[in-house]
């Protein structure tokens, strides 16, 4: 499995791919987030928007190789194992991504609530900002392999399945997405700060489940 990782990864940076997913989310927090603003917030965006451009990565890295390549690694290590290889690629990167995010936010934005007045301490502000951006990672991981091949092979309903499937993990109620971007600028009103641990938690157990099922059909659907 390591060799997997490692020869996604050489392929996800090789092939440059990577670059629209990373300028999109380089815009988009560059515009929600500016130095001062209140941290709780500032984070909450900065997990949000993660969730979208993780399901990009997922797509990216399950569609980078090269259909001789494909076949020949399915062969050697299995395709279940060599698609599960690809979508913990991008889950790896996207963790990453909003990481270095979160740390950037952190430093640029002010420790206090909505109201300017109230402080919010650092390190729980930045543990729970973390949490969330993993919780919204793992969300944008499940999206992108049940928008991907093998589950959906058509280009046409793939793309806006993946875009819709997002949008509804970030605003209806219930998902540990909303729930842990929710939490967190509801505790920059009250200057309070929750871990959202139980959000990622379900959110663990949503993409393992959608990352098995995918992996699944791709044994299945192997020639």
């Amino acid at each position: 499995m390591t060799a997997l990782l490692r020869y996604q990864t050489a392929l996800l940076l090789r092939s440059q791919r990577w670059l629209p997913p990373f300028l999109l989310y380089v815009v988009v927090l560059g515009v929600g987030v500016q130095g001062g603003q209140p941290l709780l917030d500032s984070l909450g965006w900065t997990a949000a928007v993660l969730l979208p451009t993780a399901a990009w990565l997922v797509r990216i890295c399950v569609l980078g190789e090269p259909p001789a390549a494909r076949t020949v690694v399915a062969a050697a290590a299995g395709p279940a194992r060599a698609h599960l290889a690809a979508v913990l690629t991008a889950l790896g990167t996207a963790v990453l991504l909003g990481t270095v995010a979160t740390a950037a936010v952190v430093y640029i934005s002010d420790p206090v609530g909505a109201d300017h007045q109230h402080r919010v301490p650092v390190p729980a502000a930045a543990a729970a900002g973390f949490l969330a951006v993993l919780t919204c990672a793992l969300l944008g991981t499940a999206v992108g392999a049940l928008t991907a091949p093998p589950v959906l092979r058509s280009t046409g309903r793939a793309v806006p399945a993946l875009l819709l499937a997002a949008l509804m993990a970030l605003v209806v109620s219930g998902s540990p997405a909303h729930a842990a971007v929710t939490g967190l600028v509801t505790g920059s009103r009250s200057a309070t700060v929750s871990l959202p641990l139980l959000p990622w938690a379900a959110a663990v157990l949503v993409t393992a489940a959608a990352v098995a099922a995918a992996c699944a059909l791709t044994s299945r659907r192997a020639p």
